[in-house]
């Protein structure tokens, strides 16, 4: 069981910690901070290059703790509360498939951070 809860971390965290860095450093075929920010604006986020900041580092930072198996249900709060805002302030509308833009991305995203905050991070951590 570690084992699984290693990958899953390792794959989740990752991938979290990339669209985190595209928002932050402008990376992966990221905006960064400036374009992530106007993007913000332009949906009503305001103001949009702080919230770009605030996504940036939840989604990098929690990422890379989720991988690490450090602060894990902490970080999975945080990728919950992120994912959510995601959900109603862009995809609801679109419906459920991400193809469309939809919600099925983030939702995949909060049933896994569910998971490990109920499981926690399994004995592979770094700490």
């Amino acid at each position: 069981m570690d084992e699984g809860l290693l990958i899953i971390r390792l794959v989740l965290g990752l991938i979290l910690a990339a669209h985190g860095a595209q928002k932050l450093f402008g990376i992966f075929g990221g905006h960064g901070i400036k374009g992530t920010g106007k993007w913000l604006e332009s949906i009503g986020i305001k103001p949009g290059a702080f919230f770009a900041f605030l996504t940036g580092l939840g989604e990098f930072g929690g990422g890379l703790l989720i991988a690490a198996g450090v602060y894990t249900k902490v970080c999975a709060i945080l990728i919950i509360f992120i994912m959510l805002v995601a959900i109603f302030t862009v995809h609801w509308k679109n419906g459920l498939w991400n193809g469309a833009n939809g919600y099925e991305y983030n939702l995949l995203i909060i049933a896994v951070s569910i998971g490990l905050y109920l499981t926690g991070p399994g004995t592979h951590t770094l700490f």
